[in-house]
């Protein structure tokens, strides 16, 4: 069963389509297992990913089924599955290219997990987002890591703790999303953020996401400054520094080359 589609244009943007739309694109371990493949294998022109969704909803968090059949699980088991969303998240979250999230609809538990972890966020006005987990009588562990790091611990104590739902217009203000539209104008707001991104040299893009990574929660000092320092004359000696550089001298487009 294919739960995705994934195609490539020729401006060099992938976009993952979650397609179980009948069961509101919601995750088991055969999802997430075609889910860290797809990411694994998608073509090397790749300049920018965008993931979207078949369907009214994005994702609505753990299938049913699944959610049942891991009660008879071991420990072992569920530990295997739930290593298998760990890695489908990190994959993501650490993926080299830059990503947007084109949320409608519900993006619940492991849904709104996969929107943390990607760059940018556009959202329309249907979009709903929460941690029902602790209604469930479990908790968002996985997904923790990449919620903290986009709203904050405060925030998360609350909504952790409620389980309540939070609309697109209230994630715009936590910091989850970057963008609020109506469902009609969401992929002219998508293709505003690609054509931002494709403006901008990939190399530099791919360095500057790790950059990010390295940089978040260390102190500033000399070797640290030290580092940034040397990681910045590396990439100004480059060719795609070269063209950008010339790009700007001669006012006009950079002729970035896909890698």
């Amino acid at each position: 069963m294919a739960y995705l589609k994934t195609e490539t244009d020729k401006r060099g943007v992938s976009t993952i389509t979650l397609n179980r739309p009948e069961n509101h694109n919601a995750m088991d371990r055969g999802f997430i297992d075609e889910f860290s493949q797809a990411l694994g294998h998608l073509n090397s022109n790749t300049r920018v990913l965008v993931i979207t969704a078949s369907g009214r909803h994005f994702c609505g968090g753990a299938d049913i089924k699944w959610m049942r059949a891991s009660a008879e699980l071991s420990e072992t088991e569920n530990m295997a599955d739930a290593m298998a969303l760990s890695n489908l998240l990190e994959t993501l979250n650490a993926f080299s290219k830059p990503t947007i999230a084109r949320v409608s609809g519900a993006a619940l538990g492991g849904g709104t997990g996969l929107v943390c972890c990607c760059d940018i966020v556009v959202a329309d006005d249907t979009a709903q987002f929460g941690f029902p987990e602790v209604r469930l009588g479990i908790l968002p562990a996985t997904i923790s890591p990449y919620v903290i790091a986009a709203i904050g611990p405060r925030l998360a104590r609350r909504y952790f703790l409620t389980g309540e739902r939070i609309d697109s217009l209230e994630a715009y203000h936590l910091g989850m999303i970057h963008d609020v539209c109506s469902a009609d104008t969401i992929q002219r707001h998508v293709e505003d953020q690609i054509s931002a991104l494709l403006e901008g040299g990939s190399e530099a893009q791919s360095a500057t996401k790790q950059l990010i990574r390295d940089v978040t929660h260390r102190p500033v000092d000399e070797t640290l400054r030290t580092e940034l320092a040397r990681r910045l004359a590396h990439i100004r000696a480059g060719t795609e520094a070269q063209e950008g550089l010339k790009a700007f001298l001669e006012k006009r487009p950079a002729r970035w080359q896909t890698s």
